[in-house]
């Protein structure tokens, strides 16, 4: 009955009556006034005709108790001040507040006013002094830029990091439908194996992997000697197929890093370019937001090397250097890239924490 206006109810029934109550007729004339296009049957006409005698009226009886919809003009607009004002709020503490339900709340949220639903971001603290460290950083990055467009595909960025065998295991995002909790458990060891592995990242590849282990092939504690072996025994011979007369070599403040002799051997190849504390240039600490290894190539490294689930150290080891060897140049380009606008981000938060910065492949 909705599709019918009241007007027009009225004059099937009138025309129901001056026709000798024939529902033909009614239809006829209905058709005749409002044109073949409009949809009546004679049974709507008796269910008009019916609800007429029975309650003496043509409108919609008025729905008692929860109305159909809550996606109504009035709860949309109170879903968007609520939001506005308390935007961290639960889906279901907001539908009590505001006495809609959850389903309809989520609908109003999603379909009406198009919102999204993030996660915090979690970061490591800055301390007073980082501020300042971190926009001098980038205020030197953007002037050697202004000079050399290409400045940012000449600094060769180096980090390690740990890969546990037994991988890890996200709670928040795994779940387990079913009738019943079926108390899944997964076994972790208290020590679990691990390997240490380094990498040089820049616009032309990636250097590496190297694993800092003992002759029996188990993870060992990067110290100053066994860093400084790893550059002369590994990392160094790995230049002699680049060009690194006005390549700069980037290092975090690490002990091991920034040991007098380390720092030496360095400039021995970097003569006046090595990123680091206490180097040519300073590398601002707990800035794992402006290093390429750190917002890209190990949390992708590991997206991918537990695919398989490697069961030893070896198999682990195989599988980040078939991962590593996978990684395109074209890749590492599009990483510097990034981390030139993460560079003019952190300027514009004036050494703050970056706002968010997404990397697309």
């Amino acid at each position: 009955m909705e599709r019918y206006t009241i007007k027009q109810r009225v004059f099937i029934i009138e025309q129901y009556f001056k026709n000798n109550e024939s529902l033909a007729a009614a239809v006829r004339k209905f058709h005749t006034k409002y044109g073949r296009n409009s949809v009546l049957t004679s049974s709507t006409v008796k269910r008009l005709i019916e609800k007429f005698r029975e309650t003496g009226s043509v409108g919609d009886a008025k729905h008692t108790g929860r109305p159909k919809t809550s996606r109504s003009n009035v709860n949309i607009e109170a879903v968007r001040e609520s939001v506005g004002d308390n935007p961290g709020t639960s889906i279901r503490r907001r539908g009590q507040e505001l006495q809609i339900s959850r389903s309809s709340l989520q609908r109003i949220l999603t379909k009406d006013l198009c919102l999204h639903a993030y996660k915090i971001q979690l970061t490591q603290q800055l301390k007073p002094n980082d501020h300042t460290q971190r926009r001098e950083f980038v205020e030197w990055i953007i002037e050697h830029q202004q000079m050399d467009a290409d400045f940012s595909s000449k600094i060769i960025l180096s980090d390690e990091a740990y890969f546990h065998l037994d991988g890890f295991v996200n709670r928040q995002n795994c779940r387990f439908w079913g009738t019943e909790n079926p108390h899944v458990i997964v076994e972790k060891q208290m020590h679990p194996q691990r390997v240490t592995v380094w990498c040089g990242f820049w616009a032309g590849g990636i250097i590496g992997p190297y694993f800092f282990e003992n002759e029996a092939g188990q993870a060992v504690t990067v110290t100053g000697a066994r860093y400084r072996y790893m550059i002369t025994q590994f990392f160094l011979p790995k230049l002699d197929d680049i060009d690194v007369a006005n390549m700069w070599f980037q290092q975090d403040g690490a002990t091991c890093h920034t040991a007098r002799e380390t720092i030496q051997l360095l400039h021995e190849t970097f003569p006046g370019r090595v990123l680091s504390r206490l180097g040519d240039q300073n590398w601002p600490p707990r800035s794992c937001d402006l290093t390429p290894l750190d917002f890209f190539l190990w949390g992708y490294l590991k997206s991918q090397v537990y695919v398989n689930k490697p069961t030893t150290t070896r198999a682990l080891k195989e599988e980040i250097q078939r991962c590593i060897n996978e990684i395109q140049p074209h890749l590492c380009k599009m990483v510097m890239e990034n981390f030139d606008k993460r560079v003019r981000m952190c300027m514009q938060s004036r050494g703050g924490h970056l706002p968010d910065v997404l990397f697309h492949k």
